[in-house]
């Protein structure tokens, strides 16, 4: 059984899925603005819900820090930057594949 956990790394705007400490795929985001930063630490995922509606694109995972996700997007040109509130904003296509990938209970460290 793999043994998933992601990082985020919210300098280089990426979303990294390992398996171990083996790098297995890395997903391009959109993280918090200036004064909405992502919050940095550990965290894990506590739920997910297809298909949420509203900005969210087409899945949300919620993280263990309350009002927090990673999720879709129905803004795709703003991933690579830094103009959430605080989210992890993907493509729809890559939420869905890390979704697939990972279950309620993923580790998610967050780095500045």
């Amino acid at each position: 059984m793999p043994e998933y956990r992601i990082i985020v790394d919210l300098s280089d705007h990426m979303l990294y899925l390992l398996d171990g400490n083996q790098v297995i795929k890395g997903y391009p985001v959109a993280t918090g603005k200036m004064l909405t930063q992502t919050p940095s630490g550990e965290f894990t995922i506590v739920n997910k819900q297809p298909n949420p509606g509203g900005p969210f694109g087409v899945l949300w995972m919620g993280l263990s820090k309350p009002h927090y996700g990673i999720h879709g997007t129905n803004e795709p040109s703003s991933i690579g930057k830094s103009v959430s509130h605080g989210c992890i904003r993907m493509y729809n296509p890559d939420v869905l594949d890390l979704s697939s990938k990972v279950s309620v209970g993923t580790r998610v460290t967050i780095r500045p």
